[in-house]
């Protein structure tokens, strides 16, 4: 094979492997792209979810408290009942 020949077939595998070098380092980037922002939306999901706990966390709280003052309130309903069929009663 001449000299010439060798080295067209040189280049042009050069050209080759540059070119699939490029692409390759394209393919990196991107995934790092994506990469940062799929950690952007855990991050973005974590902070939802931290803020939903405390809204639940909130909400049982206050739905605990209208409990106990449901119980009170009935307690004294029955209290008041009882006082009125009393003094009827009489």
């Amino acid at each position: 094979m001449p000299a010439e020949k060798t080295l067209d077939v040189a280049l042009s595998e050069l050209v080759g492997a540059i070119g699939s070098l490029e692409n390759a380092v394209d393919a990196r980037i991107e995934r790092q792209r994506e990469s940062s922002e799929v950690e952007g939306e855990v991050r973005r999901v974590h902070a939802d979810r931290a803020r939903l706990a405390q809204e639940l966390d909130q909400s049982q709280f206050r739905a605990n408290r209208l409990e106990e003052v449901n119980r009170e309130v009935s307690r004294r309903l029955v209290t008041a009942m009882e006082t009125i069929r009393a003094v009827l009663d009489r």
